[in-house]
C-alpha cells in the first residue's frame, strides 16, 4: 500500500512538473517613469549685458527773473509750472511814488506819470519757482520767479570712478522712470569733479524725449557693458549648474521620449537669457526649459506642449 502510495506521488510531481514546461514563460515589464516638459528652441541673436546707475533730473538753464524798482505788485501774470514765452508779461509793478502820484492825475490832464513797470520774461521756459505774487512789496534787484529753459533738462548719472569706461561721452542708454517708462538718452558730457565721500563722478545724460518732466526726478539709468551680434541666446531657465557654478548644461531631446545632457559654455546674462558660447545648436534642435530640475544624464520625458 505504501508502495502505491509513492508511485501515486511520483506521477502527480512529474504531471505537476510537465504542466509548467508546456506554459510559456511571461516576464512583467515596468514600464519606463516619463516627467512632463516643454521645449523651446535657440535663437540666434543679439544680447547685451547692462549695467544700472541712479541719476536725479535738473535743469541747468535757470533764469532768475529780478524787480528792477522799489514797488508794489499790480498784478502777477504767472504761477507756479506755467509755461511762458519770451516777451511774455510775468508782473506789473508800480512805485510807491506812482501810486502817490497817480491821485493827482484826475484833476490835471497833463499829468502822465504812472509809475508803472511791466516785467516780461527773458526767455521761454518753464516756470519752477514764483515766489511773489499780487500786492507784494518788492525791492529792487529782488527775485520775483525763476525761469528753467526746457531745451536744458538732463539727468545727472552717478557714475563711480571705477566704472566711468562705461560712461564715456557720447554713448547710449536707457533711462527707467519710477513708473516703468523708458525713455532713450545719450551722454553728452560729464563734470569736473568727484564726490568726495562716494568717490562717484557726475555725467550728464540728455533724454530724448519732448516730454515735460519734474525736476529732482530719481531714475535709473542702464548702459550697456557688453554686448555681442548675431550668437546663441536661449532661455535662462533652459541651463542648468552644479553648486559651485563651475559646470553648466542643457537637456537636449534626442527624440519625443529621451532626453540627454549637453555640457556648455555660457557667455553674456541679460534678464532671463543668456549667451551659449560652445557647442553649436541648430533651430531644430529642442531644449527643455521646464520639467528639466534634476533629470538625470539620460531621461524619458513627455513633452506636454504642442
Amino acid at each position: 500500500m505504501s508502495y502505491t502510495r509513492t508511485l501515486l506521488a511520483i506521477a502527480l510531481l512529474l504531471n505537476l512538473i510537465g504542466c509548467n514546461n508546456s506554459s510559456p514563460t511571461k516576464t512583467e515589464e515596468t514600464p519606463g517613469v516619463s516627467t512632463p516638459i516643454t521645449v523651446t528652441a535657440i535663437e540666434n541673436t543679439s544680447i547685451s549685458e547692462m549695467i544700472s546707475f541712479n541719476a536725479v533730473s535738473q535743469y541747468q538753464r535757470k533764469n532768475m527773473v529780478k524787480s528792477t524798482i522799489n514797488g508794489y505788485i499790480e498784478k502777477s501774470f504767472v504761477n507756479q509750472g506755467d509755461i511762458v514765452q519770451a516777451g511774455k508779461p510775468l508782473y506789473a509793478i508800480k512805485t510807491k511814488e506812482g501810486d502817490v502820484l497817480s491821485k493827482f492825475a484826475p484833476k490835471d490832464t497833463s499829468f502822465n506819470f504812472t509809475g508803472k513797470l511791466t516785467i516780461v520774461a527773458p526767455t521761454s521756459g518753464i516756470v519752477i519757482e514764483a515766489t511773489k505774487q499780487t500786492n507784494d512789496y518788492v525791492s529792487d534787484g529782488e527775485q520775483l520767479c525763476v525761469i528753467a529753459a526746457q531745451s536744458s533738462f538732463v539727468f545727472l548719472l552717478n557714475v563711480p570712478f571705477e566704472q566711468n569706461k562705461y560712461a564715456s561721452p557720447g554713448r547710449s542708454c536707457t533711462i527707467l522712470l519710477p513708473d516703468s517708462t523708458i525713455l532713450k538718452g545719450t551722454i553728452s558730457g560729464k563734470l569736473s569733479t568727484v564726490d568726495p565721500v562716494s568717490q562717484t563722478q557726475s555725467y550728464i545724460v540728455k533724454p530724448l524725449t519732448s516730454a515735460i518732466l519734474p525736476e529732482n526726478l530719481s531714475v535709473l539709468v542702464l548702459i550697456s557693458k557688453n554686448s555681442k551680434e548675431n550668437t546663441q541666446v536661449i532661455d535662462k531657465s533652459c541651463v542648468l549648474s552644479d553648486e559651485t557654478m563651475d559646470n553648466f548644461w542643457v537637456m537636449k531631446l534626442i527624440n519625443d521620449t529621451t532626453a540627454v545632457k549637453v555640457h556648455i559654455k555660457t557667455g553674456i546674462t541679460a534678464g532671463n537669457k543668456i549667451e551659449i558660447l560652445s557647442p553649436t545648436f541648430t533651430q531644430r534642435d529642442r531644449l527643455i526649459n521646464s520639467g528639466n530640475y534634476g533629470l538625470s544624464d539620460t531621461a524619458f520625458v513627455n513633452i506636454i506642449q504642442p
